[in-house]
């Protein structure tokens, strides 16, 4: 583990007020962890001017780098610049470089430069500029109390390039752990105990060069092998291979590449195109999958067919088969998914029909009992599933293993998954 101190300082009155959910700490403490940085500290404060000139100072003191993150816009809310300006003792005055960087942005949105914008270039003389390549706020840096000073914007996606870019490169350079390597796995379908208790049973004697770390970011589980000295470099390779031989088709992929995504490209890389006929859903599916550049490539069409009038209408769904069997059933999922199959013509289709609640359950089908259909026109298959929660945990988990069944036929793996005799 390296030694470096780096410690995080969040601002923001809405951070404190429980108004937005802070995920950019994540983001910080996800994008060290490769360089065998752990965040010492984090402390969050709102927009009070004397609170964060004191919180500046005091982690300034005890920390070798001080990522603060927020405060950097145009609003009189905004006060980062000027609490630092008071902490290194500098006067604020307009940073040329920042002023051309921020005019550069206006002019290709075709924005106008007005005074409120010209605020964020108005920082303590002396700092050095981070440069905020998708948004308008400049980041910068100083040398203070042994401590190197980093601001950087609180807007999510700016962060995300500036520590790629900026941040990251920069503590590359500070850092002496040359054998530090984080390898990831995305896992869906095993909780953090199972996968733990799986590994155990297969490798009791796991090397202590090599640490085992999980996160949970439901509804996917990443699992991750940090080794910081040569001995764990060494024997990387081949626990990576133990892992992947014991989790087996649950490993969605390596590194940060989500579920939505490794489809798509499974997708395109076999010339094949998916259709959807969603009820419980309500269009989850069609949303992760659209969320990936590429889509259009292999998504054919997705139908909503949330009333039963609608699986009739739209999907041809017989009315025989929904006063006989119910909407959730093997039955119907079948009929919608041969719907969407003539309505689209794609190779691939999934059909769900469920019971997501809290109320309209059943003895016989309570909430959180799912029909799933998925597969090729001359191949299709179906599987009940019972995911009972809340309204958003079924939906999400329904609509992750929708798409990590194609995953599982594209790729041709022949395990059934945990989730079917698990739960």
């Amino acid at each position: 583990m390296t030694h470096l101190n780096v410690q995080l300082l969040l601002t923001g009155d809405e951070l404190m007020t429980g108004d937005i959910i802070d995920t950019n700490s994540i983001k910080v403490a996800d994008a060290l962890m490769p360089l065998g940085i752990v965040l010492q500290r984090k402390v969050v404060v709102g927009d009070k001017l004397t609170t964060l000139v004191n919180e500046i100072q005091t982690l300034s003191e005890s920390a070798d780098v001080l990522i603060i993150n927020g405060g950097l816009g145009p609003t009189i809310d905004d006060l980062t610049a000027q609490a630092l300006a008071e902490v290194v003792q500098q006067p604020l005055q307009i940073h040329q470089q920042a002023m051309t960087e921020l005019a550069a942005w206006c002019e290709r949105r075709n924005y106008p430069l007005n005074e409120p914008n010209k605020k964020q270039a108005m920082l303590p003389a002396g700092v050095d500029i981070v440069s905020n390549e998708t948004g308008s706020a400049p980041g910068f840096r100083i040398h203070h109390n042994h401590c190197e000073i980093i601001c950087t914007p609180g807007v999510p996606s700016e962060l995300d390039r500036m520590l790629q870019t900026g941040i990251v490169p920069l503590l590359k350079d500070l850092t002496s752990n040359e054998y530090t390597q984080v390898q990831k796995y995305q896992v869906f379908g095993l909780g953090e105990s199972a996968v733990q208790k799986m590994l155990e049973e297969a490798f009791p004697q796991w090397p202590e060069k090599i640490e085992l770390g999980f996160r949970a970011a439901f509804p996917m589980l990443e699992v991750k092998l940090t080794v910081r000295s040569k001995e764990g470099v060494d024997g990387l390779a081949a626990w990576m291979k133990n892992v992947e031989a014991t989790l087996g088709g649950h490993i969605i992929a390596n590194g940060n590449t989500h579920l939505p995504e490794q489809l798509v490209k499974l997708l395109i890389i076999k010339n094949k195109t998916l259709a959807l006929a969603e009820s419980c859903t309500g269009g989850l599916i069609a949303s992760k999958i659209t969320s990936v550049a590429g889509s259009s490539q292999v998504f054919e069409a997705g139908i909503v067919s949330y009333s039963n009038s609608i699986k009739q209408k739209v999907l041809a769904v017989k009315s025989d088969t929904l006063l006989t069997y119910g909407a959730v059933s093997e039955q119907v999922v079948i009929e919608m998914a041969n719907g969407i199959f003539k309505i689209s013509g794609s190779d691939y289709a999934i059909a769900v029909s469920g019971v997501a609640g809290p109320g309209g359950g059943s003895e016989e089908k309570p909430v959180g009992t799912c029909w799933i259909a998925w597969g090729t026109q001359d191949k299709l298959k179906t599987q009940k599933l019972f995911f009972p929660g809340s309204r958003e945990y079924f939906q999400q988990y329904i609509a992750t293993a929708a798409l990590d069944l194609i995953r599982r036929d594209l790729l041709e793996i022949k395990e059934a998954p945990w989730y079917f005799s698990k739960r």
